[in-house]
């Protein structure tokens, strides 16, 4: 069977807000649809002929419950009879959203379709388990803001249940990356992300929503002395602080996939392509981990050699994380090809829109002529990894 080409068309996303900052008043289904009413109203022309709405959420415990993706579908306001779809790769569910687009897209079963994601960290809710019997009282309220609740004991026994910044702090012990080495990389992405800031990279990527019309999270006032001075959150032997680990924050992104009949059917303008995706398990106490056989995984199918890429994104959930993947590549921690734009330690991670969010700007940059072979990669709670190949456009 021959799979058809995959193109990115066009994508947007909302602003990234800081937890309880400018998006926190907006309704995670209400966040959800804006990118796709952005959408639709530039491409009229789609209007009755989108074949599925993907979006990815990690919570989906409280507004997003109940398929977010169909709900803000219809919020959007698409016609009834689109589908849409939500799934759960816990922070790479945006850019997961995206390669089950392509794949439906390759296999010729759709032609159009938006991928993105979703999260509103800010609107996560409280829950509470039911009793396992009357009357108990040994329930507890737990947020669901971000990492484990309701644990198994079973998994805690069998493969511990860190925090996400223990993780990170596992990793740092393991590669012996030192404090110092983190501080310098979280530096380097806010200064990084207040450059394409100033330089205008992000215009057009950036849809106004809440009271933001830019991202809220990048901090271009950052030193490195300002750094030094934060107390580790992992202990006081730790390396993890709170300025060398993504934040919690708020957002929702969505790209149009379409196969090159409805490029030329509808008129649109391919950006980029897709090349394909791979997804690989680690150790969950090393979750940080997983791009690193995903990249292999990714690279293999497609027979490059690590050497070929020219572009790498790699979710910054911690600087630690990053390290220790890029090291393992063998990247200098200040390679150009690396998060060129600065990353999440200045953007922020909304779990479910990051990975969508990454592949909106490799996408940009591809049709800008600045890479030929790119990968977009993250992390992912529980330990896994995700990375999805872009490349440029070919003549339709």
């Amino acid at each position: 069977m021959t799979l058809r080409p995959v193109y990115l068309c066009d994508g947007i996303r909302t602003p990234f807000g800081r937890y309880q900052g400018g998006l926190s008043a907006v309704r995670t289904d209400d966040l959800a649809a804006l990118p796709l009413q952005h959408l639709l109203a530039h491409y009229p022309q789609l209007a009755g002929h989108i074949d599925e709405v993907i979006l990815g959420c990690a919570n989906q415990s409280g507004e997003d419950n109940r398929n977010v993706a169909r709900m803000a579908t219809l919020l959007a306001g698409l016609p009834e009879t689109t589908p849409a779809l939500t799934v759960n790769r816990l922070c790479a569910s945006g850019l997961e959203a995206i390669g089950q687009g392509a794949r439906a897209i390759a296999l010729g079963e759709a032609d159009v379709i938006l991928a993105g994601g979703v999260e509103s960290m800010s609107r996560a809710p409280y829950v509470m388990a039911k009793a396992d019997i009357g009357f108990d009282r040994g329930q507890q309220l737990e947020d669901t803001t971000l990492g484990w609740r309701m644990i198994n004991p079973k998994m805690r026994a069998a493969y511990g249940v860190d925090s996400m910044a223990q993780t990170a702090e596992n990793l740092a012990g393991q590669f012996g990356i030192g404090r110092a080495d983190q501080d310098a990389f979280a530096y380097r992405s806010q200064q990084r992300a207040a450059r394409a800031i100033a330089d205008g990279v992000l215009e057009g990527e950036i849809l106004p929503a809440g009271t933001l019309s830019r991202d809220e999270h990048p901090r271009a006032d950052t030193t490195r002395e300002k750094l030094a001075e934060l107390k580790p959150i992992t202990g006081s032997d730790g390396t993890i602080t709170a300025g060398n680990a993504s934040g919690l924050n708020d957002g929702s992104a969505a790209l149009l996939l379409a196969s090159p009949q409805a490029v030329a059917t509808y008129g649109l303008r391919p950006r980029a392509r897709i090349t394909g995706m791979a997804s690989a398990g680690v150790a969950p106490r090393i979750m940080g981990y997983g791009p690193v056989p995903a990249i292999e995984k990714l690279l293999a199918r497609q027979g490059l050699g690590f050497a070929q890429i020219d572009r790498l994104e790699i979710n910054e959930a911690f600087a630690a994380q990053v390290l220790a993947v890029s090291r393992a590549f063998g990247l200098a921690d200040d390679a150009e090809l690396l998060n060129r734009h600065g990353g999440a330690l200045a953007f922020g991670h909304p779990l479910g829109a990051s990975g969508a969010r990454l592949a909106l700007r490799v996408m940009n940059e591809i049709a800008a002529g600045e890479a030929r072979h790119a990968i977009v990669s993250l992390c992912v709670g529980v330990g896994q990894g995700l990375a999805l190949g872009l490349a440029p456009a070919e003549p339709v």
